[in-house]
Parts: C-alpha cells; sequence; structure tokens
C-alpha cells in the first residue's frame, strides 16, 4: 500500500538575463525577464507593512502595463497601467478587467506610481500596492502561485484620470506565472561551467502523434563516484525539435529497494509500465512546467548527496508532451544535468513529507464538487526523534494533480497553530514551483503538523481516486531541509480502512480487501450534492492511519480523528488606508492633553489599539 521515500527538490524557475538598458531605481529582492528584449520585471515583498513594489522596464516610449490576474487571461485582472511624458511627467492608472477587452478605470486607486523616465527608446516605472487591498475590483498577491500578464502600447494615451486612454495592443502582450512571495532567483549558468556533471535525458524519442502523452523512463545513478559527492545545482535541458510541446517533466526518486535489469531500462508510455516502476512514483525529486527557469542551486552551507553508498540507486523522468499539432517527426533530447562536487558542504540536505498516501484510502473524492478538503495530521510521536537543536527548513513544494487548488501545512505547537510551514493558498498544477520559504523556519522535536489538500472537481463525473496517473490525485507537501535527517523523510495519512468499511458497509473480512473493495463501490457510487456532503462530513471526523518511515520501517499509528488544536486566528481584510487612519486617529488622541481617562475613554483606546495592531 505504500511506498517508502526519499527525494530532493530545487528551485525551478526561469533565467533572470535581463536586457533592459535602463539603470534600476533601487535594488530588489527578485528578477526576471518577461520577455527577451522586450520586457524586465523587478520587485521587492515587505511582509511587515504587507507591500510589494515593483519596477517594470519595457521596450517602447509608450504605455506599459502590468497585471495581476486571477487565471492567467484578461478576465477579473487587475491592472497597473503607466507611461512617461515628454515632460518627464509618470501617469499611471490602476484599471480593472471585467472580461475580455479594454480594462475600465478602478473605482478605489490601489496601485501607486513612485517614478519613472524613458532612456534609450524603453520606459521604467517604479509603482507599489499592497499585496491585498480588500478591493473586489483588485486580486490578492496570495501565497502560491501568482499568474501575471503584460502589454504595452507604442503612443502614450491623453491624460485623464477618469478615462482609460490607451489603444488596443494587438499581440504586444504576454502572460508569465511565477510565486511572488516566495520566488527563488536562478543562477548563471556560468557560475558552474567548470564542474563535473552527471546528465539523465532522452535520446532523438519520436513524440507520438496524439495530443497528450506521458512518457517515463528510468536512468540509473552514476557508479562512477566512489566517494561522497554534492549536488549542488542543476538545469533543465530542453532540446526538442518543437520546445512548445514540452509541457512539463518530472523527476522521481525510487525506493531504496527499487531493482532493474541495468541493460534495459525500462523507457515507455507511462501507463503501459505503470505496475513496473510503481516503486518509483510516489516521491518528486525535482520538476519543470512551461515557463520555469532552467537553473537552480541549493544554499551555500548544503548539497544533496551522491556516490559512494548512498541508498537510492534509481531515478524516473516522467515528460508530458503536448503534441497539438499532430506533428509525425517531432523528437526530443530534454532531460536534466547536475552539476556535483567533491567539496563537501557543511551539512546534507534532506527531505521530509506530509500529506496522504498516493491511493484511494487516501484520496477517493466525489466529483461535481467546488471545494473537497482533505486534511492529514503528523503527530508529536513522529518528530519526537528530531534533533534538539532543530532542522532548518528552506523550501516547500505543493504537488497535487489537475483538481488541486490549494496545500498548505500549518506547524502545531502544544496544541496551538504557531503559523504555517508553508501555504500555496493558490496552487496550479501548470506552474508547480519549488518555494523558497521567506525566512527560513525552524522545527524541533515533539512539533506536529497539519496539513490540507482542497479539490475542485465540478469538471469531473466521476470519482477521483489518489494515484500516479494525471486523471488520479495526489496529496503531498514536500520539504527541503537540513541537516538532513536517516530516521524519518515521511508523515503521511489515509483514512483508516475500519472507518471506510463501517462508512460504505463493505463486505469484506481482511484489511487488504478493503481499498479494492473501496475503489469498485465509489466507481459506482450514483453521486448527488447531499451524498457530496455527507462525504466531506465523513473525511472531516473519520479516524485515521498516520504512516511513517524511521530506519526503513514503516510505522503505523492510529488516531481517532483529526487532531483538534487551537487554528491561527482568521484574517479580516482591512483596507490599509482606513488602518493608517486608526493609528493616526490614536495618536492624536494619546497627544491630547489632559485626556480625562473614563471607562469610554478606555474602551475607545483599547479598540483603536486592537484594530492598528490585528
Amino acid at each position: 500500500m505504500f511506498v517508502y521515500f526519499v527525494w530532493f527538490l530545487f528551485v525551478i524557475q526561469r533565467s533572470n538575463g535581463v536586457t533592459s538598458p535602463i539603470s534600476t531605481f533601487t535594488s530588489y529582492q527578485h528578477t526576471v525577464e518577461l520577455r527577451h528584449g522586450i520586457a524586465d520585471l523587478w520587485w521587492s515583498v515587505n511582509s511587515v507593512n504587507q507591500t510589494i513594489v515593483f519596477e517594470l522596464h519595457m521596450n517602447t516610449t509608450g504605455w506599459i502595463a502590468l497585471g495581476i490576474s486571477p487565471a492567467g487571461g484578461m478576465t477579473g485582472a487587475d491592472i497597473g497601467v503607466g507611461w512617461v511624458e515628454q515632460n518627464g511627467t509618470v501617469r499611471f492608472q490602476d484599471q480593472y478587467a471585467s472580461k475580455q477587452g479594454t480594462p475600465s478605470i478602478d473605482n478605489s486607486t490601489d496601485w501607486f506610481a513612485l517614478q519613472g523616465r524613458e532612456q534609450n527608446g524603453w520606459t521604467a516605472i517604479q509603482f507599489k500596492r499592497y499585496l491585498d487591498t480588500c478591493d473586489s475590483m483588485d486580486v490578492a498577491i496570495k501565497s502560491g502561485t501568482n499568474h501575471l500578464i503584460f502589454a504595452y502600447g507604442l503612443v502614450d494615451p491623453s491624460w485623464n484620470p477618469s478615462i482609460n486612454g490607451i489603444t488596443y495592443h494587438q499581440d504586444r502582450k504576454g502572460a508569465y506565472s511565477l510565486s511572488l512571495r516566495s520566488y527563488s532567483d536562478p543562477p548563471l549558468e556560468s557560475k558552474f561551467a567548470s564542474m563535473n556533471y552527471f546528465d539523465f535525458r532522452l535520446n532523438n524519442y519520436t513524440i507520438p502523434t496524439t495530443d497528450t502523452t506521458y512518457h517515463c523512463r528510468v536512468y540509473k545513478a552514476p557508479t562512477t563516484y566512489t566517494t561522497k559527492q554534492h549536488v549542488i545545482a542543476h538545469r533543465i535541458l530542453l532540446d526538442s525539435t518543437d520546445t512548445t510541446q514540452v509541457h512539463h517533466l518530472l523527476m522521481y526518486e525510487c525506493d531504496a529497494s527499487a531493482s532493474f535489469n541495468d541493460s534495459n531500462l525500462p523507457s515507455d508510455i507511462c501507463e503501459n509500465i505503470h505496475h513496473n516502476i510503481s516503486a518509483c512514483m510516489t516521491n518528486i525529486a525535482t520538476g519543470w512546467a512551461v515557463g520555469g527557469d532552467l537553473m537552480s542551486e541549493f544554499p551555500s552551507e548544503a548539497g544533496y548527496p551522491v556516490g559512494n553508498n548512498f541508498s537510492v540507486k534509481y531515478y524516473v523522468i516522467q515528460m508530458h508532451y503536448t503534441n497539438t499539432q499532430l506533428c509525425t517527426n517531432c523528437t526530443d533530447s530534454s532531460g536534466i544535468r547536475f552539476y556535483v562536487t567533491n567539496q563537501l558542504r557543511q551539512y546534507d540536505i534532506g527531505y521530509l513529507t506530509f500529506g496522504t498516501n498516493t491511493d484511494s484510502l487516501g484520496l477517493s473524492i466525489p466529483p461535481r464538487v467546488e471545494s473537497f478538503v482533505v486534511d492529514t495530521y503528523c503527530p508529536a510521536s513522529v518528530t519526537s526523534t528530531f534533533p534538539a537543536s532543530g532542522i532548518t527548513v528552506l523550501n516547500a513544494f505543493p504537488h497535487t494533480h489537475l483538481q488541486g487548488k490549494t496545500v498548505w501545512t500549518k506547524i502545531i505547537r502544544n496544541k496551538t497553530a504557531v503559523g504555517y510551514l508553508f501555504n500555496a493558498e493558490t496552487y496550479d498544477f501548470n506552474y508547480q514551483f519549488d518555494n523558497r520559504l521567506p525566512q527560513r523556519i525552524q522545527l524541533y522535536p515533539g512539533d506536529e503538523f497539519s496539513t490540507r489538500c482542497i479539490y475542485n472537481t465540478m469538471n469531473k463525473n466521476t470519482t477521483t481516486l489518489g494515484g500516479e496517473r494525471t486523471k488520479d490525485e495526489m496529496c503531498l507537501h514536500m520539504f527541503t531541509y537540513f541537516p538532513r535527517m536517516d530516521n524519518i523523510s515521511i508523515c503521511i495519512s489515509i483514512i483508516h480502512p475500519l472507518a471506510w468499511i463501517n462508512f460504505l458497509k463493505l463486505n469484506v473480512t481482511r484489511i487488504v480487501e478493503v481499498e479494492p473493495a473501496l475503489e469498485k463501490k465509489v466507481q459506482n457510487i450514483t453521486w448527488t450534492p447531499e451524498l457530496a456532503t455527507q462525504w466531506q462530513k465523513f473525511y472531516n471526523t473519520a479516524a485515521r492511519w498516520t504512516i511513517y518511515n524511521r530506519r526503513g520501517t514503516e510505522t503505523y499509528v492510529s488516531l481517532a480523528n483529526i487532531s483538534d488544536y487551537i487554528d491561527l486566528k482568521q484574517d479580516v481584510c482591512i483596507p490599509q488606508d482606513i488602518l493608517s487612519s486608526y493609528s493616526t486617529g490614536l495618536s492624536t488622541f494619546l497627544s491630547t492633553p489632559s485626556i480625562e481617562w473614563t471607562k469610554t475613554t478606555c474602551a475607545v483606546v483599547l479598540l483603536l489599539i486592537h484594530l492598528v495592531l490585528n
């Protein structure tokens, strides 16, 4: 039922080489090239005052625009549009696109220009906004995947603060998806030019003439490293007749017990060899998706061990191709290059995964549900062997398949949630990123973890089960940390088999019979909204088995239900201008001489303090 796994992750984004000839107004945390020779973007996030400052450079002396989109298109997008007039005046508008077409002026201005200039045929404008403006015509910049759109015109419009005067951009537009709040800027490849490396890549694979193909190939770890080495960086190798056909690739790490014929390693359509590689399809080691950066590296104090007696010997790379034009002679030699050093770093990288087991006992999701919640819990008994000094978490990689919309994990201490380990509130299967935590997080013995995956199955008419196929589902939240612990790498859950037996009245006599009986039952259910609601209540209250590994041994812990804990306080969005007025009012009030401190006075002060601080 359960496959033991160890995995490694890297930062998967895009190349950040910019082409703008204009210097930025200041230094920034992050940089991306939105389109080569056309558009570059810099930004910094201030988590204290919840603001984000952008600087957009575009190859035009007309208007330029950057938008935050709910799904990557115009509809519902929140857009900042600006230009620099001939006299140097910077104009900027907050616009909203209620549908495909010309956006309108937002009822409330929440994008603010700071400065701008034109130089060498380019326009540069620095502007800011709050991460969440509480405006229904704005898109909150949430943790997880953010969809950007950008466009530009060739001339400046006439300035009218209440009218959108921009001209149609035609094909001068683009889209870009990334994690604005947890982005990790990729290094330049030249940094590793003199290093040893090894490749896992295809060799002129002929892409089938079908719209969608998933190809899987097993690779054996290099045997040339007789002493321990550290992988410190890697590069995605896109080498195809038509690179637009490569939608994404995922690399999985095989179970340490996996064994293959080295002279005939499996390589075929994934479903054709599904059973042969089942011990390799649970643990995602790294991945890349359309628009992702090609280069990535580990932090300077840690590396991933290879060589010598490292337990993992085999890997699988799954390639997803979209041959919409049905090309008959398109080939692909894509893969991954790993940069290796014998100059060992201070720490070995380790990995810790939460979520559900990838089977029907963990995930059986009704169709036609807008939001189906699956919770798991990792109790303190599992983390009791963490080092007393703790471990340092660096990155988070949430993973579901097509129906997943949100993945988060909370840290629980003394039955009280103290914060998110990571919150992928806006998750998108097509843009999967390894998220660099804005601040490294320490975990300690006795910490507990609550993980939640939320699914939308409105586009399905049948039950979605846990599984490796794209039409199946997963709920995994994987974290990179150091120093590596050899005694634990996973803590995942399933609904207890006895709970399924009682809920569905399954006619079975042995535990091993529960899963096939469950799958047969759910695939023949006639779903109704009432049954889906009942199913959600069952998931909310059912007993669990939590499964964790310790020194190669799988241990099952029974939980009567998802453990109760004091949750984080729900955020209430209060516009920042209102908060500022509260703060100003409090300062003015307290500076008033000879305040008469009555019960009413104290109540007013306490209310203002509460509004400002909370």
